[in-house]
C-alpha cells in the first residue's frame, strides 16, 4: 500500500506538473513578413525586431515570404507550432484576402490571434499631369462627364492602393478602369511616364515625385489633412466618410498562450510608443498605432468586414 503522505504529496504536486509552462523564449523568433524585401511591411518588421530582440533577450529574425498578395507567408505563420516563436507581419491587404482569396488555406481570424498593432499611414491621390484636372471637385466632374475613359494603376488585386480607387468609385459615383500591375514600383512608373494617368500610392513614395513636378498630387485618404503633404485637402472634405488608411500589424498562431501574447504585445507597444518608434514612423510617412489587445482585435474585425463588402460589391476577383 503506498503511504498516504507520499500519494497526497503526489496529488498536491500534478498540478505544477500539468501546467507547467517551457521556458519562452527558448530560440530566436520568427517575424514573417508575407511580402518582398524594401515594402512597408518589411521596413517596420526590421524596425521592431531590434528593441524586441533586446527586450526577451533573444534573435528576432525577419524573414521574407512572399507570394499570393502575402498569403503564402501568412499560411506558413498560421500553420506553425502555437509556441510563442512565430509572428506575420500584415496589414490591409490580409483582410481583403479573407473575401478575395476563398482558398487561401487558413482564416485570418480564426486560425491567428491579434498581438500588437505596428503603424498607420495615409495614401495619395495622385494624377500625372496631362489630367485636366488640379482639383479633387475638377477631378471627379471629368470621371462623371467621361465615365470608363480613365484608367487607374495599382500594384494587384485586393492590395490598398487598388481598394482605394475601388472605394473612391462606390462613394463618389465615378466610373474608373483599374490596370493592375506587378507592385506599386511598375504601377508608379507608368502613372510617372503618363502610361496610366492616375494612381493611389503610398505618401512617402510619392511625395518626392509630387515635390518634383512629375505628378500631381490632389488629396490624401486619412481622416485629417496629412503632416507629410499639409497642402493637400483629404478626399473626405469633397466625399464625406471617405477614410482609406494603411495599416501594419503583428499576428500569431491562435493557439498562442495567452501571457506571451500578452507580453509581446506590451514589449511592440512600448517600443511604437517611444519617441524612437514615433520619430522612425514619421520619417516613413507613418505613424505608430498603439492599442489595446481588445482594441486591436476589433480594428481587424471590423476592416475584414469593410472590405470583404468593398471586394464583393466592386466584383473584384483575384489574378
Amino acid at each position: 500500500m503506498i503511504p498516504r503522505r507520499l500519494l497526497l504529496g503526489s496529488v498536491l504536486g500534478a498540478p505544477a506538473l500539468v501546467h507547467a509552462q517551457p521556458a519562452w523564449p527558448s530560440r530566436p523568433l520568427r517575424l514573417v513578413v508575407p511580402f518582398g524585401l524594401g515594402g512597408a511591411a518589411d521596413v517596420a518588421a526590421r524596425f521592431v525586431a531590434e528593441p524586441l530582440s533586446a527586450a526577451l533577450g533573444v534573435p528576432v529574425v525577419v524573414e521574407n515570404k512572399p507570394g499570393a498578395g502575402g498569403s503564402i507567408g501568412t499560411d506558413l505563420v498560421a500553420k506553425a507550432g502555437a509556441d510563442g516563436h512565430t509572428l506575420v507581419v500584415l496589414g490591409n491587404t490580409a483582410a481583403a484576402n479573407e473575401t478575395l482569396q476563398p482558398q487561401r488555406g487558413y482564416v485570418l481570424l480564426r486560425d491567428l490571434t491579434a498581438v500588437a498593432p505596428i503603424n498607420i499611414a495615409n495614401n495619395v491621390l495622385a494624377l500625372h499631369p496631362s489630367v485636366p484636372a488640379t482639383t479633387l471637385p475638377e477631378f471627379i466632374a471629368l470621371l462623371k462627364r467621361e465615365p470608363g475613359k480613365w484608367n487607374y494603376a495599382h500594384s494587384g488585386p485586393g492590395t490598398p492602393y487598388h481598394l482605394a480607387g475601388e472605394m473612391l468609385k462606390a462613394m463618389a459615383g465615378v466610373d474608373m478602369v483599374a490596370v493592375s500591375f506587378r507592385g506599386s514600383n511598375e504601377a508608379r512608373t507608368a502613372l510617372i511616364a503618363g502610361q496610366v494617368p492616375i494612381m493611389f500610392d503610398g505618401i512617402p513614395s510619392m511625395a518626392p515625385q509630387i515635390s518634383g513636378g512629375r505628378v500631381r498630387g490632389l488629396a490624401t485618404t486619412g481622416s485629417r489633412r496629412d503632416a507629410f503633404l499639409p497642402d493637400l485637402p483629404t478626399v473626405a472634405e469633397t466625399v464625406p466618410g471617405f477614410e482609406y488608411p494603411i495599416w501594419i500589424g503583428l499576428m500569431m498562431p491562435a493557439a498562442t498562450p495567452r501571457p506571451i501574447v500578452e507580453r509581446l504585445h506590451a514589449e511592440v507597444t512600448r517600443v511604437m510608443d517611444s519617441a524612437a518608434g514615433r520619430e522612425t514612423m514619421r520619417r516613413m510617412g507613418a505613424s505608430p498605432m498603439v492599442m489595446t489587445l481588445a482594441e486591436y482585435d476589433a480594428y481587424l474585425r471590423r476592416d475584414v468586414e469593410t472590405l470583404g463588402k468593398l471586394v464583393r460589391d466592386a466584383g473584384i476577383k483575384a489574378e
